[in-house]
């Protein structure tokens, strides 16, 4: 799997920050803070995504997503737990395959090869063939909440 490291150094930091979010960089065999899923998983606490270098790439997506996709008022009190409806997950997926391209040396194909061996689960049996074919809430779900635009690409704002 892709990790933190094999980002270029700033790139996530930047991606974050475009969408006021905060990356903190845990040292390496340190707890990460509000990691849900435990080590090496990214950790979320209201605007702040903690990652260590081993950190999976895909999580520190995830987990950037589901603040961004979170209202303001839920992600004030956010703490480990990001919880949201199963569309709001459907839709933190979506745009974190989206955003994939924009980290150098990501792409959305292995992004997604990446969420399968982490044992992401879609009806259609693999994150490329969700995303294809049925990922149609998803994407209604971030128009809706203008956190894309009509050609599917990622508007850079927190969901109000």
């Amino acid at each position: 799997m892709l990790t933190l490291t094999d980002l270029p150094p700033d790139a996530a930091h930047a991606l974050l920050r475009d969408y006021g979010l905060e990356l903190v960089r845990v040292a390496p065999g340190t707890t990460i803070p509000g990691s849900y899923w435990g080590e090496p998983e990214a950790g979320l606490i209201g605007t702040q995504v903690y990652a260590r270098p081993d950190t999976p790439a895909h999580s520190l997506l995830h987990e950037s997503c589901h603040a961004i996709c979170m209202d303001a008022e839920r992600r004030a009190q956010l703490h480990t737990d990001a919880g949201g409806t199963e569309q709001e997950e459907n839709a933190v997926c979506y745009l974190q395959i989206l955003l994939a391209e924009r980290l150098p040396g990501l792409t959305r194909a292995r992004l997604m090869h990446d969420m399968d061996t982490w044992g992401y689960s879609f009806r259609l049996g693999s994150a490329a063939d969700w995303f294809e074919q049925d990922a149609t809430d998803a994407r209604d779900w971030l128009l809706r909440h203008g956190l894309i635009d009509a050609q599917e690409r990622a508007v850079i704002r927190l969901r109000t």
